[in-house]
């Protein structure tokens, strides 16, 4: 089976957003995702099966709620057009009570439909894992601290093709790392076809490098870190022309 990791660095500059705001310092987040990819070193893991359709107090304590056009908790595998349940393999479903090792999710998995899924955490985590069918570019994944908008992530950061593939190469485990506690996580879609199952967290991040820093030398920064890193090395040249006047 094919196996694709990407990893790389999400960073967020201060913008104002509605009711929401950006924080002011830049946020980082490590992911790697994978098929047949599981969550390493969580704490917490919910598959949703005793979730209301309608949604409500999970199993694990997540308050889960639907917003939009055809968002809830499906049991049924598909409805083409719709939605369709991701895929298990190499027995990822383990951790969450699923022992079907191989093939589409045959218990119940969320979908934002064209809409969102808000995931209220009971408190605060670092490590956000789940498994994320047929990925598509138009959709998305929020954190927050409280209404403070930690970083953003799309289909197109986790999957550099992001065709929306139903089969079993299609389904990644994506596990995400944040350097900044996050407490509700949103998922949203502009179009049908954002489903996912199986998510894990930890209170603490799993394996974040420093800040700024890419340990391993096969990884790049995104554009936006080095346009950061840029503006800061052109405010220390101002600074110091200042001071010499």
């Amino acid at each position: 089976m094919l196996n694709k990791a990407i990893r790389f660095y999400a960073v967020t500059a201060a913008f104002a957003l509605g009711a929401a705001s950006v924080s002011s310092a830049s946020m980082a987040a490590l992911i790697s995702a994978s098929v047949g990819g599981a969550p390493v070193g969580a704490g917490m893991y919910e598959n949703f099966d005793n979730l209301a359709g309608t949604g409500g107090l999970s199993a694990q304590g997540i308050m889960v709620s639907f917003s939009g056009t055809g968002a809830g908790a499906i049991a049924l595998p598909d409805a083409p057009g719709y939605y369709a349940a991701p895929f298990l393999s190499g027995s990822n479903g383990t951790p969450f009570g699923d022992l079907h090792a191989n093939g589409r999710d045959e218990t119940q998995y969320l979908t934002t439909g064209i809409g969102e899924v808000t995931l209220q955490l009971a408190e605060s985590h670092q490590y956000f894992g789940l498994l994320w069918g047929s990925v598509d570019d138009y959709n998305s994944l929020s954190f927050y601290s409280g209404t403070t908008l930690l970083f953003s992530i799309t289909g197109h950061d986790v999957d550099a093709l992001a065709s929306g593939n139903k089969g079993a190469d299609g389904t990644l485990y994506v596990n995400i790392n944040s350097d900044t506690p996050f407490d509700r996580v949103i998922a949203s879609s502009t179009s049908y076809g954002f489903e996912f199952d199986n998510v894990a967290l930890s209170v603490n991040s799993i394996g974040l490098p420093e800040i700024g820093v890419v340990s391993d030398p096969n990884l790049v920064p995104e554009p936006g870190t080095l346009v950061l890193f840029g503006l800061g090395l052109l405010a220390g040249v101002v600074a110091r022309h200042r001071r010499t006047a």
